[in-house]
């Protein structure tokens, strides 16, 4: 990978990481946080259009049907993720998704696009999938949710939380795959695509929240410091991801995007305290040791 390329993934990580953080526990809040999310995406970053680029195509209507498809399979991730958390224990679904999605990407990318990447850097992709997923099952082994639960799920044949992790990571491929398709063959301008892809998916937020115009409002008032952190680094990290993506192969920007995951939980282990903190340390030390892989 190149070094541009590596730049920009590990910047998108940063990114990502950062408004996990000063988001922590809103994004809970479902529906209402992503209808806010969108709508503060699209607002903050509609002005940098004109700045960036265009649309960085002339093939108008390629560039709509790209962010149509991509606006409905952010919100199915999205539904999908959300209805995970309810059902399932949240750092099973977490770890799951962030596990099978950047597998599913690597292995989508090299039979639609022909990747082939060199051999230590797909030892590198393994590695930090690994300690992406170990990651997620620290979480998940000393959470009381996990301690509680072992009679409950000893009588289903599968835990919910795997299964919609996995239907979430799926999601995570498809659109990580559409996305890389249509930036690189339209060339488009990724703060656009991106700007187009939020505001196309207000509409289907706002279905989910109708009726509840009120306590919206009454949400937005009360965290819009957390929103606004959202609007801006959100979209940041994907249109730093969407730029890597169109110079480096997909199956290296998938995994090494995920590196947020270990700054999330570093956060977790020094800052809030959460347990396991030699676990933790010992996971994100493999997620490196794949990092240096691809850096190769």
């Amino acid at each position: 990978m190149s070094l541009l390329a590596f730049v920009l993934v590990f910047s998108a990580a940063v990114a990502h990481a950062s408004w996990n953080v000063l988001a922590h526990g809103v994004s809970r809040a479902g529906y209402p946080f992503l209808w806010w999310g969108a709508v503060s995406s699209t607002l903050v970053w509609l002005g940098a259009v004109p700045l960036t680029g265009g649309i960085g195509t002339g093939d108008l209507g390629g560039f709509v049907r790209g962010v149509l498809v991509s606006s409905v399979l952010h919100v199915a991730y999205m539904v999908v993720l959300q209805h995970g958390y309810r059902v399932g224990n949240l750092s099973t679904v977490y770890a799951t998704a962030r596990g099978t999605g950047p597998f599913l990407s690597v292995i989508i990318a090299m039979v639609l696009f022909g990747e082939r990447p060199a051999p230590i850097a797909l030892v590198g992709v393994a590695v930090v999938i690994a300690g992406i997923v170990a990651i997620g099952f620290v979480d998940r082994a000393g959470s009381a949710d996990f301690e509680n639960s072992g009679v409950r799920l000893a009588r289903r044949r599968i835990d919910p939380g795997l299964l919609f992790g996995l239907l979430t990571g799926v999601a995570i491929a498809v659109y990580t795959i559409w996305d890389a398709f249509v930036v690189r063959s339209l060339a488009l301008n990724p703060v656009t695509f991106m700007v187009g892809t939020t505001l196309v998916q207000i509409p289907f937020y706002t279905v989910a929240v109708r009726g509840r115009w009120a306590a919206l409002a009454a949400f937005g008032r009360r965290e819009w410091r957390r929103i606004l952190a959202f609007g801006i680094l959100s979209p940041l990290s994907y249109i730093l991801v969407l730029h890597a993506i169109r110079i480096a192969p997909v199956a290296l920007v998938a995994p090494l995007r995920e590196v947020s995951v270990v700054l999330v939980s570093l956060f977790g282990a020094f800052v809030l305290r959460e347990g396991r903190p030699g676990w933790r340390v010992g996971a994100s030390a493999v997620v490196v040791a794949g990092i240096a892989l691809l850096a190769v």
